[in-house]
């Protein structure tokens, strides 16, 4: 219920979002984009060359426009050496950018990106095929957690931040409307869900509270790169610090979701295994569910920390590359941002596996036996 009303009283206003794309234009007036067909790839330049100084053609691509204003030309387009080195040929589609004829001048075309819908549509349905062989039900039911959290995030969060609501708020009723749907949908309604259910939203509080801490202490903007520097431009009077503490609660949220309905599933298991035997009192079931809980951890720290380094690896070598000293390295707002996010997830997690396994330990020792949903009790 308090998720419900908070994402009704957060819900983004229609009419200010619309005023803010209006006065965001992608482009100047007239100047469009389309797509075209690429016809023919020129080698990389070399040399002087790559300055700018082009000749015979190197470093260009030769295009049919699709669709849209100028469906039909043809013109050569340059492009840079690593778009060359990617891959890109004949009859793949590309994205221009189009200036209108003016001053006497015929229509110019500029390179935008490289269309991949179809090449991403393909890694998705691979992904799912995937996810349906091995996991079957589940892993469909996952899927649809999936989705939802998507369109959670799209229509709700990033719009409500957008209109200048608050942060934090937004990031937390979110995330916790996305395991509502997210827990229930992939593991069934049960007491074990339930449970690891209000693990998670533990977390994702105590998560939020040690974002806020971190931000201010170490006295992070929020802006560490030119992405960042844009929309502060044209959406003037975001929270960008509380932006961060956001983006921290989102990072989290997977991996918080497996800790917890892990040590849930622990607990559970541990007592349906000594059900037969000597009842587990509530103190061992807790240190018990505990060790699995520490081994859990362990790895998923690694596992958090080389997400984020694999993230920033192209900061990481832009900073190298200035020879700096390490201190200042890590002082740098990039890297600060991205050590603080990990430090904080990781800290989140850790306080949720004690949480959630003193819930479940509670929970589990007054609940019938049969505890479990449908999906869980379900032959593979």
């Amino acid at each position: 219920m308090v998720t419900v009303t908070g994402v009704i009283l957060l819900w983004p206003d229609g009419t200010k979002l619309a005023a803010i794309r209006q006065h965001t234009p992608f482009a100047a007036p007239g100047v469009t984009t389309t797509t075209a067909r690429v016809t023919r790839v020129a080698p990389a330049c070399k040399g002087a060359d790559q300055a700018g100084e082009s000749a015979g053609g190197c470093g260009t691509i030769e295009v049919r426009v699709l669709a849209g204003a100028g469906a039909g030309d043809r013109a050569e387009v340059r492009i840079a050496p690593e778009v060359t080195a990617s891959g890109i040929g004949a009859g793949d589609v590309v994205q221009l950018v189009r200036t209108p004829a003016q001053h006497g001048q015929p229509a110019s075309y500029t390179y935008d990106t490289t269309r991949r819908t179809s090449s991403l549509l393909w890694l998705t349905v691979g992904f799912v095929l995937v996810v349906l062989a091995v996991a079957r039900l589940r892993g469909m039911m996952a899927l649809i957690g999936l989705g939802f959290g998507a369109l959670t995030i799209y229509y709700f969060l990033v719009p409500a931040l957008l209109v200048g609501e608050p942060p934090i708020l937004v990031a937390v009723v979110a995330a916790s409307a996305i395991m509502f749907v997210v827990l229930y949908t992939t593991h069934g309604p049960s007491l074990r869900t339930s449970t690891a259910l209000a693990g998670t939203l533990v977390g994702i509080v105590l998560t939020a509270a040690l974002s806020v801490l971190s931000v201010g202490y170490t006295h992070l903007t929020g802006i560490a790169d030119e992405t960042g520097g844009m929309v502060s431009t044209f959406a003037a009077g975001l929270d960008f610090q509380g932006l961060l503490v956001c983006g921290v609660i989102l990072a989290g949220l997977g991996v918080l979701n497996d800790v917890t309905i892990t040590q849930a599933s622990s607990v559970w298991e541990l007592r349906a295994a000594s059900a037969s035997g000597t009842q587990m009192s509530r103190r061992r079931l807790f240190v018990s569910a505990m060790r699995i809980g520490r081994d859990h951890i362990a790895s998923t720290i690694y596992t958090i920390a080389f997400a984020y380094a694999g993230a920033s690896l192209a900061v990481l070598l832009l900073l190298t590359i200035y020879d700096r000293p390490l201190i200042q390295l890590i002082s740098s707002e990039s890297l600060a941002e991205e050590i603080a996010r990990t430090l904080v997830t990781a800290t989140g997690l850790i306080l949720a596996v004690p949480v959630t396994t003193a819930i479940a330990t509670l929970v589990a020792s007054a609940a019938p036996d049969q505890a479990t949903s449908p999906l869980e009790s379900r032959p593979e």
